[in-house]
Parts: structure tokens; C-alpha cells; sequence
């Protein structure tokens, strides 16, 4: 089965194609934007056929990474993979971030615990803890540097993801670092679901509201039906 990964989590717009049979990427593109995944998905998404020899007809699945991450980002990456797997009657599978840092961490580091954290601002982390058999024993959940450090001390795991340097500091002792990037390679994502096998359509993993909110200078109050000025 050839496997479509989509991965908007961050600032990288990724596609890849990957043979789930031979477990072996075909091909892929990455751009670095930061932002405007949606104006350039979809050209990712053809270039990465194109390299993979592959197209929309020969898919068996699409997998696409679901966050925690960029609030637009995750949108658009969900809905695209929703879209495409509706349109070609084919599943699918969504991956967190945080199960792809704590993955890709697995291969520098096998049968360790992994702590997989990004810095969400406002002195939060976003984290998840995933045990030697990479079990998810904790999160995915937002909690504080101070208890992300503790965790730490406590299990003494592999860090991964943008918070990873924090978290050491914090615990005043070394640690091994895999990724600290705010998201894995893009097979790392084609990969997990290929293990993943159907399940739930994927969603956002919001782990907190958006940042935008409405300006209470611009909310109208609603006039009482029948009442004179």
C-alpha cells in the first residue's frame, strides 16, 4: 500500500509518499514557510507524487499530523487529509507531533522513555511521556516547565521537541536530546500510520484555544425585541 503523509504542525508545508509494504519512502517536498500551507499544500502534495512515482489513484490511505501545533496550520493539513481520503474512498489516520518527536527520538535512542515537550508560550508546555515500549503513559496535555522538569528527574527519559532545552536547565542536570524541533521528519508521520491501520477521522489536538479572540470594543450588544430607542 502506497501512503500519502501531509504534515502543516509548523512552519514546514511536507508531503511524502511512502510504501507501507516495503516500509520505505518513495518520495517527498518540504518547504519551509512559516505560513501560507494552504496556498501551497496542495503543489506540495503533487510534487511529492511526482518524485514518488505515484498518484492520487494508486493511494491506499492518507496520513496527516493533527498537533499539537499552529492553530491554521493544523486546519488546513486535517481538512486537506480529510478531503483527499473522502474524494478517493481511502482512510484517514491522523499522528500527533508528539508521538512523531518521541518516534524519531526512538531511533537515535531505541528502548528508552522519551519526554516529547514544545514551548507553548505563556509558560506552558505542551507535552506527552511515552514509556520504553513507547507507550503513552502521560498527556498529550498542556502542564508547567516546573512539572515537565520533574517528570523528567523522575523517569529520566530521552527530550524531544522545542522545550527539550528548557526542561533540562529547569532540572539542573544532563539529559539525552533527540529532535528539538517543533515537529519530526515528515516519514516519521507516513511511518506511524502505516502501523496505525484505520481508526477515528483525525481532528486538530487542540491542547488550548486559539490566540486570536474578538476585541470586546467590537462585540454589539443586541437590542431587546420590541424595545424603543
Amino acid at each position: 500500500m502506497k501512503l500519502l503523509a501531509i504534515d502543516c504542525a509548523a512552519n514546514f508545508c511536507a508531503a511524502c509518499v511512502y510504501d507501507a509494504a516495503a516500509g520505505k519512502e518513495l518520495g517527498r517536498s518540504v518547504l519551509d514557510l512559516g505560513k501560507g500551507h494552504a496556498e501551497h499544500l496542495m503543489a506540495v502534495i503533487e510534487e511529492a507524487l511526482t518524485t514518488g512515482g505515484a498518484d492520487y489513484a494508486g493511494l491506499g490511505a492518507v496520513a496527516v499530523s493533527t498537533g499539537p501545533g499552529s492553530f491554521t496550520g493544523l486546519r488546513v493539513g486535517v481538512s486537506a487529509a480529510r478531503g483527499l481520503a473522502l474524494a478517493l474512498k481511502i482512510p484517514a489516520i491522523g499522528v500527533t507531533t508528539l508521538e512523531a518527536l518521541a518516534a524519531q527520538a526512538k531511533e537515535t535512542f531505541p528502548g528508552r522513555a522519551v519526554l516529547a515537550a514544545l514551548d507553548a508560550g505563556r509558560e506552558e508546555i505542551h507535552a506527552a511521556l511515552y514509556d520504553e515500549a513507547s507507550v503513552l503513559i502521560y498527556g498529550p496535555a498542556v502542564t508547567t516547565l516546573w512539572q515537565a522538569a520533574a517528570m523528567a528527574v523522575d523517569r529520566s527519559p530521552v527530550l524531544a521537541g522545542t522545550a527539550a532545552t528548557q526542561i533540562a536547565a529547569s532540572a539542573g542536570r544532563a539529559f539525552d536530546v533527540g529532535p528539538t524541533s517543533a515537529t519530526a521528519d515528515i516519514a516519521i508521520y507516513a511511518r506511524l500510520a502505516a502501523t496505525k491501520g484505520e481508526g477515528e477521522k483525525p481532528k486538530p489536538l487542540y491542547l488550548r484555544g486559539a490566540d486570536a479572540k474578538p476585541q470586546a470594543g467590537f462585540i454589539l450588544s443586541r437590542k431587546t425585541a420590541g424595545k424603543k430607542n
